[in-house]
């Protein structure tokens, strides 16, 4: 990753702080890689600074010129000439339009853009053949990319108001630069994020946006990827309440439905006879889908409808019933369901297998937070099942019907209020008959939870 560490922007940051530019990029870059890590973001391989690589991008901007696609001014600027490629300038919308750099009276083309910047009074500068100056902006992604992937890369990626000038001047530089026909295979051009409402894409000049930091407070970071996959990339994206709940609710639903199917597994959910055939056929389907969808310019919206397809017809199958006669069971089905889900989550970057609270790391000396409310569970399934035992007919007032001791009652209510403490803390326990399974939900912290009153005598 190229960490632009020297520009006007953080340049004009200095003077108005009295610090140095590299001061005020490194503070912004610690931020950038403090926010990445908060979201689960897998670092770059490397991090490359500009300022760390000005003699390979001048060694760049020699062969430019050597190769006859540059030339310097005599006020110390270096500009690329646009005329030298011919028609081959221009593959993206708006490339015909002029640059608008400073010096621009030297130019011979007014698209001609700035590869090297004389400097300025009280400006950063290192030395070149054409005097002190600096970097221009786009040059500096061509050279680290091509002192890392040589002369070609095979996908681009960048935000869609990056295509021109940016993306537009890298490729005629680094096809410039590599005397090839195409630098470039492919390009990814994402669509901006909108708070709802605003018709400009969050930024910080513009003060319409909101914080990571604040952000991950009211929401995670499984949350974010989800809500970014119902959204092809190529569109915006608008940023609401409304849209985070969709995504929250459809992550919920998956995490609810991993749950139920192992306790289905484990002999905890008792269900009727499943339809295995028709699940196998449905997990096939959905691979297809899935697949067709990331071949269509990677169609993630309709990726995560497949999927959402699949949990639905795996929860119709889930049917809790209090008594089941010996049936045949199906767990290897839905065993191949959770794997494949989890396969495709883990993908694109949504981590199943570590959904904690707030996704907090919560341990103790003696384990984590998960094995605390599991025993805390069968304990609570012990008493229970001790609350529910029917009288026996010998000693019940009503023979015909048994029913609980009545001096147990208070301990089954103490569990369904237990269950009820619970909820909006995030542990959502649930009973299935004499036993109890439970789930560590994300978001439930101060929400009220509705459930069923306690079992009373019959």
């Amino acid at each position: 990753m190229v960490i632009t560490d020297i520009d006007d922007k953080i340049i004009k940051r200095s003077w108005e702080e009295n610090v140095s530019p590299s001061v005020i990029a490194r503070l912004y870059e610690d931020e950038f890689k403090r926010d990445m890590v908060s979201l689960k973001v897998i670092p770059p391989a490397v991090y490359l600074r500009v300022t760390e690589n000005v003699p390979q991008i001048v060694a760049f901007i020699e062969q430019i010129v050597k190769n006859g696609h540059a030339y310097a001014t005599q006020e110390g600027d270096v500009y690329f000439d646009i005329q030298s490629i011919g028609d081959r300038y221009g593959k993206f919308q708006g490339a015909v339009i002029s640059q608008g750099d400073d010096g621009s009276s030297s130019k011979k083309d007014p698209r001609d853009f700035t590869l090297w910047k004389r400097s300025k009074p009280q400006e950063p500068y290192w030395e070149s053949p054409w005097g002190k100056g600096r970097p221009g902006w786009h040059i500096e992604c061509s050279t680290i990319a091509s002192g890392v992937f040589g002369s070609q890369l095979d996908i681009h990626s960048g935000g869609v108001d990056l295509a021109f000038p940016h993306h537009e001047n890298e490729i005629a530089q680094s096809e410039a630069y590599h005397q090839c026909g195409q630098w470039a295979n492919y390009f990814f051009h994402s669509g901006h994020l909108h708070l709802k409402g605003s018709a400009e894409k969050m930024s910080k000049s513009l003060k319409n946006f909101i914080t990571i930091k604040d952000f991950l407070q009211s929401y995670s970071a499984n949350e974010f990827r989800m809500f970014c996959l119902l959204t092809k990339y190529r569109s915006a994206i608008d940023y609401s309440d409304s849209s985070m709940s969709e995504a929250r609710s459809s992550l919920g639903t998956i995490v609810t439905f991993f749950h139920e199917a192992q306790a289905y597994m484990k002999g905890q959910l008792l269900c009727p006879p499943v339809q295995e055939a028709f699940l196998w056929e449905r997990l096939a389907e959905t691979k297809a889908s899935v697949v067709t969808a990331l071949a269509d310019d990677f169609d993630t919206p309709r990726a995560i409808s497949a999927l959402m397809n699949l949990v639905y017809h795996g929860n119709c199958q889930l049917q809790s019933v209090s008594k089941s006669d010996a049936v045949a069971r199906s767990p290897a089905v839905f065993g191949a369901m959770l794997s494949y889900i989890r396969d495709v989550l883990d993908m694109f970057g949504v981590d199943l297998l570590h959904n904690k609270v707030q996704e907090a790391d919560v341990t103790s000396s003696s384990g984590s937070l998960e094995a605390v409310v599991d025993q805390l569970t069968n304990f609570r399934s012990e008493v229970r099942a001790f609350a529910l035992t029917r009288q026996d007919v010998k000693t019940s007032p009503t023979p015909e019907k048994p029913g609980l001791y009545p001096e147990r009652i208070p301990l089954l209510k103490a569990c369904d209020d237990l269950r009820k403490d619970l909820a909006p803390l995030g542990v959502v326990i649930k009973d299935r008959g004499a036993t109890s399974t439970w789930e560590i939900k994300q978001g439930q912290r101060g929400q009220k939870v509705q459930d069923k009153d306690p079992e009373t005598p019959s």
